[in-house]
């Protein structure tokens, strides 16, 4: 059994994961900005199968990504409003949990083999990008689901730094 446990603010709604993460993504995109109220959402992704509530029922928000055009769930506890975790219509068989509700944020790491950066477009000024970890421009996949180009930096650099998306292509 995995040590992955969480819970909202209040406490009254708490998971547990049955799993490790099977990867982490790091995404600077508008939506995620909003979802947060910080630069970045930090989501280890699951395995939707592994998930179980420990405590109390979330409620849901469906929200229409404006990339994909497909449904993203946002589970919230009503009480607090903490948002816990996302599901995905486009990836039915995961869920991403928001980094901040776990008991030991420890569980999540950030490297080249674990973890991905996206929108870097979008990220606002001053974040710095991690070294050594996969960032993608925009999503790490097209709508259709091909893989895009990624590019790893040597070193942290601020994202004002970097060169700009049509000196990369």
């Amino acid at each position: 059994m995995s040590n992955v446990s969480g819970q909202c603010l209040c406490g009254k709604v708490a998971y547990r994961m049955a799993s490790e993460p099977t990867r982490t993504t790091v995404c600077y995109c508008r939506f995620c900005q909003r979802a947060t109220g910080a630069a970045q959402a930090i989501l280890p992704v699951f395995p939707l199968a592994d998930l179980s509530l420990r405590q109390g029922q979330p409620d849901v928000y469906t929200h229409v990504s404006e990339g994909s055009g497909k449904e993203i769930y946002l589970h919230f506890c009503a009480d607090c409003g903490t948002r816990l975790y996302m599901t995905f219509e486009r990836w039915p068989g995961f869920v991403g949990l928001y980094s901040g509700t776990l008991d030991d944020p420890s569980v999540v790491r950030l490297d080249g083999d674990t973890a991905k950066q996206i929108f870097v477009s979008s990220a606002r000024p001053g974040t710095v990008l991690l070294a050594g970890v996969p960032a993608y421009w925009n999503h790490a996949t097209t709508p259709a689901g091909a893989p895009e180009q990624a590019f790893v930096l040597d070193a942290p650099l601020a994202v004002e730094d970097l060169p700009s998306h049509r000196d990369r292509q």
